[in-house]
């Protein structure tokens, strides 16, 4: 069974930090590329980070420099380092495991940044 699930939202006061797991199982983990999006209330899904197979990294300019996305083939899991947390950055992440045409989603974690 193909599954991604991630762990490691909560609420954080701004300035803080956390750290986002993604651990996938029922896939070759180190041959996918992931992704890490996140969802804000009313609003569409979009990319925050993303790490190749090969370890080739990008991130959406919003968080550059706040945020680091790294992968633990060994471990089958893709985490999100998230510092410098801001308000605006509330909402559900989820992560995403593509390979050629295939994709499976998590099934998201919430982050809320408030004081």
């Amino acid at each position: 069974q193909v599954q991604l699930v991630e762990s490691g939202g909560g609420l954080v006061q701004p300035g803080g930090s956390l750290r986002l797991s993604c651990a996938a199982s029922g896939i070759l983990f180190s041959i996918y590329d992931m992704g890490w999006y996140l969802q804000a209330p009313g609003k569409q899904r979009e990319l925050v980070a993303a790490i190749t197979s090969g370890g080739t990294t990008n991130y959406t300019d919003s968080v550059k420099g706040r945020f680091t996305i790294s992968r633990d083939n060994a471990k089958n899991t893709v985490y999100l380092q998230m510092n410098s947390l801001k308000p605006e950055d509330t909402a559900v992440y989820f992560c995403k495991a593509g390979y050629r045409n295939f994709e499976v989603w998590g099934q998201g974690t919430l982050v809320t940044v408030s004081s």
